[in-house]
């Protein structure tokens, strides 16, 4: 088809009209946008994630690799298109609807505590769930990333809810908040301490309900606990903060992480849950990976290799 020059001149002045037209106005740039929630089948199970926040820092090797060279940190980073001078972690929560229950695992950051990383109930509640329907609140472990949101304005933040922890977690906490300082011993206090009568403690391989278990996963804190999911033959582990970088988590598993409390012992259950993971091909959820910061395991060498979900969990 050819087209006549006078055609193309009429099409080209149209074209200019247009452009000057008030309602087609250049768009501004609107900033980073990214979803906050995903929520996929697991069995007779519903299961979704929450990213309750980011944080971007500077020094990432001042939270993982404390204890290796800047070049080992640096030649890790670059292999996996990292930047070495800047790193950024999420909040991601995990609510799990068991048809009888709904079971929140930790409470974020807190509105109050940290304004703009603390949406967690907001986001809920977009999503069709009131803070008044979670009738189970389970915390992996008390640091205030994840207890931060038990409390918002004078009550509890899901007023219905029970709450479940460790037993160990508890009691090593209750013992010795103050190691911490007098602002973590008060935000315990506040929280996870307020509502203790209302607490179940488990041990290690206890259920929280139907098809939901305890595993211990010490390290990252005296008590830190993971979950294992099962239903109708799906499985999948909430990890927690047991591995808290995609990267330098898996495949450098025994690397320090600055707020491991053990780091030799976190170690140790990072790779014996990643070994774990691999063997059996069970997806994981962590607190800190990428959103929806759910993925595999795949042996890389004589250590791991994250494989984020795509539309696996979708079918």
């Amino acid at each position: 088809m050819t087209i006549s020059p006078i055609t193309r001149r009429a099409a080209l002045a149209g074209m200019g009209a247009l452009a000057a037209s008030p309602a087609l106005a250049k768009a501004p740039l609107l900033g980073v946008a990214r979803p906050d929630f995903y929520r996929f089948k697991l069995g007779a199970f519903e299961v979704a994630t929450i990213l309750d926040g980011v944080i971007q820092r500077g020094e990432p090797q001042s939270i993982f690799g404390t204890d290796q060279t800047p070049e080992a940190f640096a030649a890790l980073a670059a292999a996996n298109f990292l930047p070495v001078d800047q790193i950024e972690n999420g909040y991601t929560p995990v609510v799990l609807n068991t048809g009888a229950e709904v079971i929140l695992f930790d409470t974020g950051n807190g509105a109050a505590r940290r304004p703009g990383r603390g949406a967690l109930r907001e986001i809920l509640a977009a999503n069709g769930l009131a803070p008044e329907q979670i009738d189970i609140v389970v915390i992996t472990h008390f640091h205030p990333d994840h207890v931060g949101g038990i409390m918002e304005g004078d009550g509890p933040a899901f007023p219905n809810a029970r709450y479940v922890a460790s037993r160990l977690e508890f009691d090593w906490w209750r013992a010795n908040a103050a190691v911490r300082g007098e602002a973590f011993e008060r935000l315990l206090e506040s929280t996870v301490f307020a509502v203790a009568e209302n607490m179940t403690f488990l041990e290690d391989g206890r259920d929280v309900a139907s098809g939901v278990t305890l595993l211990a996963a010490h390290g990252h804190t005296p008590g830190h606990s993971v979950f294992h999911l099962e239903s109708e033959g799906r499985r999948l582990m909430i990890c927690a903060d047991a591995c808290n970088h995609y990267v330098f988590s898996l495949q450098r598993p025994e690397w320090h992480v600055r707020f491991d409390m053990d780091k030799e012992a976190a170690g140790r259950t990072r790779r014996r849950l990643l070994d774990m993971l691999a063997t059996e091909r069970t997806p994981f959820t962590g607190y800190h990976m990428p959103f929806p910061a759910i993925g595999h395991v795949e042996r890389f060498g004589d250590a791991f290799r994250y494989a984020p979900v795509s539309y696996q969990l979708n079918l």
